[in-house]
């Protein structure tokens, strides 16, 4: 596919754009090796002719349409994964962009950690306080699989590849043969991806799911964090001349991966074992890996008297050590081989790495006895590496998070209190629950009777239960609540763990989710700390989930926001005037609707108090590779939140006024009035929706492991959040990110309040940030295309409903633009309205081809079903868009 310079970006991105345009030669290159210079020939026809298009030029969109519709059968696949493969590279090129020696100015901004240390230490903050606050970070990212990452995991590891050709070419001193080995290597893996099936032919397992997690930390975090590391300690040492502890874990990893059942049949204790068995698996390869290498290292004989105590004064001590630690990680590996297939053998625990300090204790002996020799330059390479991935990672790599709904745990009380003639537990009311749950947690003979034969649901959470009770403390993160809203939700779980030998203390966190959870939120936990015996259990120290993607879908993003940020307020006030330390964990998505965005301006526009050095976000689907799937990339993204959440720690925002309080609360009111009026009242709205989106068609496309609904007989409530905002994503509206926003703030200017507006755009960190947001989804939204989508797909007495939308997003537009005095969206970030600019000719024809091809299968009877290609065609194109959308879901 040929790239002109007339087609991307300014001159400023001389770089990216000559990426861009290698990479799209060698894939039409490819292409015309395949299928010929005709087939070529008409992908750039339509490709121009889309660009002509969004200039306004109507012939040009007629022509192309016509040779849309015309594509014969076997052109449609080739002709989806063409302009599906160019997003990709074109992502790519980006995300190398941003780390590339000739990265623009305007896209590479300074490390935020040393101008954040350099602001700091400029007198705005002690050194002692700053220095106590970085040790003591604890900033926990949760790997989620949430069903939005489109592509496979063997097409990400060669764009992976890719990237590694284009920092070679970097190397000025590269001789001619050189540079026509990379070219021909490039070449190859294009190649190798064009013939690459993009579509899982399978929807992907629970299983699946997890070593796709733990791929992203073996090929990318497990080099990104000592690298991060080494470059904190570096601007540490440089300001104040004081080093980092050796052990230093400002941030750490946990994953909802095999442990998120809430609706997820497929997640089961059978699962969650094998999953935990794989994290330990993957941890003790890659340290068997460090240790091997290390071996080679340390040869010196040299050693204190510690070291030669402990290896009788062998002549090669650390080696002595090494190769005793290396047999006992094989020894690991072969054991936990034997679990992952099944066996449960028998063991000596003193013969393999069975808890972290097996390894932490014998290599801090050996960096305390290089240092101790005066060998600290040797001590401070790949040892202090390997001690900062143990800090880091452990040795179970991923903290596992276990999920479920709230209804399931009381069920399984209900059938129990059913069977020992009590009364049904559902029926009790709140009082009631407390204290029969407070009376067992408190009584020291067991509950369920041995004899006891639960139906298979109960049983599964019991199962469930005694599996964590079975696990070490280090290798479970915490027990999350779905749709919490009372006390009793809470100790319902700690009953079951207690019930099912759980002797160590797991965080049990309520997760509220709707707008009426998050506005009860506070009480919830004013009742749960006000109980002597879960205070006794807290060991001062509370665990909320504030959910982002439900509370949108149920209230809109503008009134989600607020209530969101509320709930954080009085969250901070209860437990302060509880003596108990708050942790926040924000279920963020990647896209707008969900919570997503920048993450530094995210944790920034947090309410005063609510971060506190302690904060655990969700990483979703997609997200997880732009941000973590190259080394460098994962460095930039480390540091990101390292100086965020110190920043809003050390630096919190000002306390908004209280008239801004007032007009925001007036804008929530109004903007989830303005949402639910269409999502809830309009009668057209649930048929609308199911015709002018993929959403039906989206849950025929094998992402994730997890149904698309909750209930298969539900409507629009019960949709789960991500293929709510995947489809709205695909026909180009973006509704979820922005309905019922625009009404909002064009009310309040009415009420003569844009300066108001203005100001708290100017000056509280929360109002800018949900402006900003809304810039960038505006600027994504495409009106025409989802015009398109009604004319072709949607029956004509649901027009209007579509109109009206349109008329609510140009009104969105409009007021924002009036509120931050621009002529243009995103004119503050022109890398990112670039970026968008950059891909819009080549998702267009995908999104007309789409609607084509939506109308091919909508038609299809049992007779005359639509063929193979079409619906191979109708998934790629569904891909493509979600790869030029980037955060879809």
């Amino acid at each position: 596919m040929v790239v002109t310079k007339a087609d991307n970006m300014t001159d400023m991105y001389a770089s990216l754009r000559s990426n861009v345009s290698m990479l799209g030669q060698i894939l039409g290159d490819t292409m015309r090796t395949h299928l010929g210079d005709s087939f070529l020939e008409k992908v750039e026809q339509i490709r121009k002719l889309a660009k002509d298009s969004r200039r306004g030029d109507q012939a040009a969109r007629e022509q192309m349409l016509e040779l849309l519709t015309a594509l014969p059968d076997e052109e449609l696949v080739p002709f989806a994964k063409a302009f599906n493969q160019f997003l990709n590279l074109a992502n790519l090129s980006e995300q190398f962009h941003t780390i590339s020696r000739n990265c623009d100015e305007l896209v590479c901004v300074p490390d935020p950690v040393e101008q954040l240390l350099g602001r700091m230490l400029n007198g705005r903050v002690d050194q002692t306080k700053m220095l106590d606050c970085l040790k003591t970070l604890d900033i926990d990212l949760v790997l989620t699989a949430h069903p939005t990452e489109i592509s496979r995991r063997t097409l990400i590891q060669k764009y992976a590849a890719i990237v590694d050709c284009l920092t070679e070419q970097e190397n000025d001193q590269l001789s001619d043969r050189e540079r026509q080995q990379i070219s021909l290597r490039l070449r190859q893996l294009i190649a190798q991806i064009w013939h690459t099936n993009e579509i899982r032919r399978e929807r992907p397992t629970p299983v699946d799911e997890a070593r796709w997690g733990l791929s992203t930390i073996e090929e990318s975090l497990w080099h990104a964090v000592p690298d991060f590391l080494r470059q904190l300690n570096d601007q540490v040492q440089q300001r104040t001349g004081q080093q980092l502890p050796i052990d230093i874990a400002p941030v750490r990893f946990s994953s909802w991966m095999g442990g998120d059942r809430d609706g997820n049949p497929f997640v089961t204790a059978k699962v969650t074992q094998e999953v935990l068995d794989r994290n330990r698996h993957a941890a003790a390869r890659l340290f068997l890996k460090d240790i091997v290498l290390l071996v080679g290292e340390l040869s010196m004989e040299e050693a204190n008297d510690e070291l030669k105590a402990y290896t009788n004064n062998s002549c090669e001590p650390y080696r002595h050590v090494l190769r005793s630690l290396r047999q006992r990680l094989r020894d690991t590996i072969d054991y936990l081989n034997a679990r992952i297939e099944g066996h449960n053998p028998e063991v000596d625990k003193s013969s393999l790495i069975w808890q972290e300090s097996d390894l932490k204790t014998p290599l801090e002996m050996l960096y305390k006895s290089l240092t101790d020799c005066g060998m600290r330059l040797i001590a401070n390479g790949l040892l202090l590496d390997i001690l900062r991935r143990l800090a880091c990672f452990g040795i179970h790599m991923l903290r596992l998070d276990i999920r479920q709904d709230a209804s399931r745990h009381s069920d399984v009380l209900a059938e129990l209190t059913r069977y020992l003639g009590m009364g049904d537990f559902n029926h009790w009311d709140e009082t009631e629950k407390q204290a029969f749950l407070l009376r067992e947690l408190s009584n020291r003979r067991p509950l369920i009777p041995s004899n006891w034969q639960p139906s298979a649901d109960v049983a599964e959470v019991l199962n469930t239960c005694r599996l964590i009770a079975k696990h070490p403390a280090k290798a479970l993160g915490s027990y999350v609540i779905s749709m919490a809203g009372k006390p009793s939700d809470v100790l319902t779980v700690l009953l079951l763990l207690k019930e099912t030998g759980c002797s160590h203390p797991m965080r049990v966190v309520p997760l509220f989710e709707t707008l009426s959870d998050l506005n009860n939120a506070a009480a919830c936990i004013t009742d749960l700390l006000d109980i002597d015996w879960y205070r006794g259990y807290t060991k001062g120290m509370q665990e909320v989930m504030i959910g982002y993607s439900d509370s949108a879908k149920d209230a809109g993003v503008m009134a989600a926001a607020w209530a969101q940020y509320h709930a954080q307020e009085q969250l901070v006030a209860v437990c302060k005037q509880a003596g108990v330390k708050l942790t926040l964990f924000h279920g963020r998505g990647g896209s707008i609707g969900r919570g997503g965005g920048p993450a530094h301006k995210a944790i920034l526009s947090q309410p005063p108090g609510s971060v506190d050095g302690r904060i655990r976000v969700t990483e979703q689907g997609e997200m997880i590779r732009f941000k973590f799937g190259l080394p460098k990339l994962a460095v930039q993204s480390l540091a990101l939140y390292t100086s965020a959440v110190l920043e809003a720690t050390l630096l919190p925002p000002p306390e908004p006024k209280q008239e801004w309080r007032d007009c925001m609360q007036r804008i929530a009111e109004e903007s989830v009035g303005a949402y639910r009026g269409i999502v809830r009242d309009e009668p057209d709205f649930v048929a609308y929706f199911r015709a002018a989106t993929p959403e039906v068609e989206l849950g025929k496309l094998p992402l994730g492991s997890r149904p698309a609904k909750r209930r298969v007989d539900g409507g629009i409530e019960s949709l789960r959040a991500i293929p709510w905002i995947f489809a709205w994503s695909q026909n180009r509206l973006m509704l979820p990110a922005w309905l019922g926003a625009g009404e909002a703030l064009q009310a309040a200017c009415e009420r003569g309040e844009m300066g108001l507006l203005q100001d708290m755009e100017r000056e509280w960190p929360f109002f800018s940030t949900r402006i900003s947001m809304l810039e960038m989804v505006y600027a994504k939204a495409e009106p025409n295309l989802a015009r398109y989508y009604e004319t072709c797909l949607v029956p004509k007495d649901l027009h209007h409903l579509g109109e009206t939308l349109r008329q609510r997003l140009d009104l969105g537009i409009k007021v924002v633009l009036e509120l931050t005095k621009s002529d243009s969206l995103m004119a503050h970030t022109p890398w990112n309205r670039e970026s968008v600019k950059l891909r819009n000719p080549y998702i267009d024809p995908l999104n007309f081809l789409q609607t084509e091809l939506l109308a091919r299968t909508r038609k299809e009877t049992t007779e005359t079903p639509a063929s193979e290609h079409v619906q191979l065609a109708l998934m790629l194109t569904i891909a493509g868009v979600a790869a030029g959308m980037r955060n879809t879901g």
